[in-house]
């Protein structure tokens, strides 16, 4: 049977930054069970008391209070790489071998990077800045998507358990998420997620995943 408390919690987990803006007790009850009472009456097909909504909302919100006092499953910042490039190629039969040969052109000892991400229909290829010229003349007969630089990398370190904790990646997104930083694109590992945004976002993710990270390290 459909209450409003399932309707109330359907809304607000699909809403994130509602949810988000409850756990820091920074929305009014009375004004969201204002707005969510259209919603929640035509889905019912009955007329719902204000204050009927308001306790639904109050009662999750303290479900999710108890939640957030879980400890966190904590990480470190690993290392930072700056001046990397973004490049998507569309996926052809002579693209793979070609960049085999990229391997060989990237010096890892000295802080290169090389992330080959291969989808249903492009390929992408996150590097250093200073490959990306003889990259693209080594690839230039393949078709370019997108190139995006002034990108950096923020690598957060987890224990091997990682893999098998859920919401592990969404706590990351979410921070990033609520703050209006856009992330470009996720890598992981079995203990390591490394996080590409915009060299403008740098500072400011870097103090949020800090500040989480210590949080983590507390609990």
């Amino acid at each position: 049977m459909t209450t409003i408390s399932h309707i109330v919690k359907d809304i607000l987990n699909r809403q994130i930054f509602l949810q988000e803006a409850i756990n820091n007790e920074i929305v009014s009850y009375n004004k969201l069970a204002r707005h969510l009472k259209p919603k929640i009456e035509a889905e019912l097909g009955s007329e719902v008391k204000h204050s009927a909504i308001v306790m639904a909302i109050r009662r999750h919100a303290e479900k999710s209070k108890n939640m957030l006092q879980k400890p966190k499953f904590s990480y470190h910042i690993e290392t930072i790489k700056t001046d990397i490039c973004y490049i998507s190629f569309e996926e052809s039969s002579t693209l793979l071998p070609k960049i085999q040969t990229l391997y060989s052109t990237v010096d890892f000892k000295k802080g290169g990077i090389l992330n080959i991400i291969q989808g249903n229909f492009e390929i992408t290829i996150i590097t250093n800045k200073r490959y990306e010229e003889e990259l693209l003349d080594i690839l230039h007969e393949e078709k370019v998507l997108e190139i995006v630089d002034d990108i950096v990398s923020i690598s957060l370190t987890y224990s091997k358990e990682f893999l098998f904790i859920p919401g592990v990646i969404y706590d990351v997104v979410r921070l990033m998420a609520w703050e209006n930083i856009n992330i470009i694109d996720i890598i992981l590992t079995t203990t390591e997620m490394s996080v590409i945004i915009s060299k403008k976002d740098l500072m400011r993710s870097y103090e949020i995943l800090g500040k989480f990270a210590e949080k983590g390290k507390t609990n």
